[in-house]
């Protein structure tokens, strides 16, 4: 039982891309390790540029990148926009690509590894607790307001798979955000505790025994264990039931594989994500609201769902991909065209 049920977890905790070869730059070879296609390589005048930042969060480093339009001037004030990458991921993937369009049309955007993840401090590493995944949005906020150019009072978010459900609660509160938006949003509190699709019901209380456990062992200085992690065959990949986990794979370990982008985290972290939902409190937004996601996406009842609980705001829209499956809309380059000619006329009206 106890192997099943980890095996499950395992699944519910994946996220992740689509048949055939995806558009990619090799991180290896690309020097701020950016793995998407198109990525800058240089910093040359005129053109957009990527600043790698550290900055301090709760005593924690924090690695991130900072994106600056054409021909920027510090002198002058520009919208800016806050990125939260997916779970699993790392601010050179998805998060990258989309702060980098989105500075290409006239924002500074930020994107930040998750404390405890990828290039930001924190020990054991790949603690994944919602507080910190939206302590993450407030202090990008931080930072990128004190940044030179940036017009505080027009900053946005845009929050992508778990990064969006994270989004949606860190705005419930921190009214700095002028307007949200959300792309392929994951509820991982949803997940980690009912199951993709809600398909692990029958197995919560079990599941919250082995981290309980796990919790436990940790407090008495044992190994720290960890969900999530595995070494799959493509048979095993293949059979998974769910596509956003057959396509996460692929995405996540091969086609954008970057060192610091893991499914792994510590399993002591679901006593905290199990009773997490990002839809809690959600009337709370007034502010704004675009929430886009493929119409072929598994993962698309989290978006519908959270749209109709959005309430508090009547400026609110929800946008479907015709075709794209959740992370298609990572990469795929006609639907990430999409998704972003919705969200720089979204910002453009309400930044």
């Amino acid at each position: 039982m106890k192997r099943t049920i980890l095996k499950a977890t395992l699944m519910a905790a994946m996220v992740g891309v689509t048949g055939g070869e995806a558009l990619a730059a090799d991180y290896k070879k690309n020097p701020f390790t950016l793995t998407y296609e198109g990525a800058i390589t240089k910093n040359e005048p005129g053109k957009v540029n990527i600043h790698p930042v550290k900055y301090k969060l709760n005593g924690l480093d924090i690695a991130a990148n900072v994106y600056t339009p054409a021909n920027f001037d510090p002198k002058k004030k520009y919208p800016t926009v806050v990125v939260a990458h997916p779970n699993g991921g790392v601010k050179e993937q998805v998060a990258g690509l989309y702060a980098q369009r989105l500075a290409e049309t006239g924002y500074i955007t930020i994107t930040a590894d998750a404390a405890y993840q990828g290039g930001s401090g924190g020990q054991p590493r790949n603690v994944d607790k919602p507080v910190h995944r939206i302590e993450d949005i407030h202090g990008m906020a931080d930072f990128i307001t004190q940044y030179g150019g940036v017009d505080k009072d027009r900053l946005g978010v845009l929050g992508i798979c778990g990064g969006g459900g994270y989004t949606l609660a860190a705005v419930q509160s921190d009214k700095r955000f002028k307007s949200i938006a959300t792309l392929s949003m994951f509820n991982s509190g949803r997940v980690r505790r009912n199951g993709f699709a809600d398909s692990l019901l029958n197995t919560i209380q079990d599941r919250l025994q082995q981290a309980s456990a796990a919790r436990a062992q940790e407090a008495a200085g044992g190994p720290v264990l960890y969900s999530g992690d595995a070494d799959m065959t493509d048979a095993q990949i293949a059979a998974l039931p769910f596509e956003m986990y057959r396509q996460g794979y692929e995405y996540y370990w091969k086609t954008h594989a970057h060192p610091g982008s893991t499914f792994k985290y510590t399993t002591s972290s679901l006593l905290d994500l199990m009773r997490f939902d990002a839809t809690s409190q959600i009337e709370l937004i007034d502010k704004p609201l675009l929430m886009i996601a493929g119409s072929k996406a598994d993962s698309l009842y989290m978006t519908e769902d959270a749209f109709v609980r959005a309430s508090g705001t009547r400026d609110k829209e929800l946008f479907k991909i015709d075709g794209a499956t959740h992370i298609e809309t990572y990469w795929v380059p006609k639907y990430v065209d999409i998704a972003m000619g919705k969200l720089t006329s979204f910002y453009a009206k309400t930044l």
